[in-house]
């Protein structure tokens, strides 16, 4: 079985560096590069593979090698933005990115293969196909709410996972979610309207990453979790990602829909 040739940008990131070490650890993955700022750079030599400062650095000495980026929006679109040019595959696990951000990388993904998703736990894809029918089951006497716990470095909330889930609940209603979503209550608010959708974080800690949602009903409540133990979660999921994407043509904007045979 040939291996695929990964890039890792943010290698001393918490993400990064989990990446490069299952890479490293795998037969099926070859780690020809890592990509982090100067000043965090120190000691990223003992991976035993090219470390640059720009990404740049490497696309063109590594033709072909999938690019796996968890760092940054801004920095994503831009990774995104460089492997256009030589052709490297990008699979992006960023989240917080805007609409028009998004809009952007599709655009890109009719060039290049490039795949995003903003979690890639395959426990917790597996939940967002799964909630639409438990909803229909259930049906629309039951409130709707969604909590997400992660650690306090996290930057942007609610999660990308929390939306995510929201968004498929709210498809699965008929629902606009921006119409409906409720990202936190205060004050005076009245009570809770029909059509509403709750969408609540939690910060503290080293909490890697725990989702639920409730299902608020006549004489009963459903809480459906999800919890993530460690990051190795993630990156295998994203590590998967880059082998299947590996394979994969220019078009759309693929998504763990597509990797999951949706």
């Amino acid at each position: 079985m040939s291996t695929v040739a990964v890039i890792i940008m943010g290698a001393k990131g918490r993400m990064g560096s989990t990446l490069a070490r299952l890479a490293l650890e795998s037969d099926q993955f070859t780690l020809c590069g890592v990509v982090e700022r100067k000043e965090y750079s120190q000691g990223l030599d003992v991976l035993g593979c090219p470390v640059a400062h720009d990404v740049d650095d490497l696309l063109g000495k590594f033709p072909g090698a999938v690019v796996i980026d968890f760092t940054a929006p801004e920095v994503s679109l831009a990774t995104a933005r460089k492997a256009q040019k030589t052709g490297n595959p990008v699979v992006i696990g960023t989240t917080g990115l805007t609409a028009g951000q998004l809009e952007e990388l599709s655009e890109l993904a009719t060039s290049i293969p490039i795949f995003w998703s903003p979690n890639m736990s395959i426990g917790v894809n597996a939940l967002v196909r799964i909630l639409p029918q438990l909803e229909r089951i259930l049906g629309a006497a039951y409130d709707l709410e969604i909590t997400e716990i992660h650690h306090h470095h996290k930057k942007d909330a609610p999660s990308g996972t929390a939306v995510k889930l929201a968004q498929v609940l709210a498809q699965s209603r008929g629902w606009d979610l921006d119409a409906v979503a409720n990202y936190g209550r205060q004050g005076m608010v009245g009570a809770r309207a029909d059509q509403e959708l709750g969408v609540h974080a939690l910060r503290g800690g080293d909490v890697v990453g725990e989702h639920t949602v409730y299902f608020f009903g006549p004489g009963e409540r459903i809480a459906v979790t999800h919890q993530a133990h460690s990051r190795e979660n993630f990156a295998g999921g994203a590590l998967r990602a880059a082998r299947w994407l590996a394979e994969q043509g220019p078009g759309q904007l693929y998504s763990m829909n597509h990797l999951l045979g949706d």
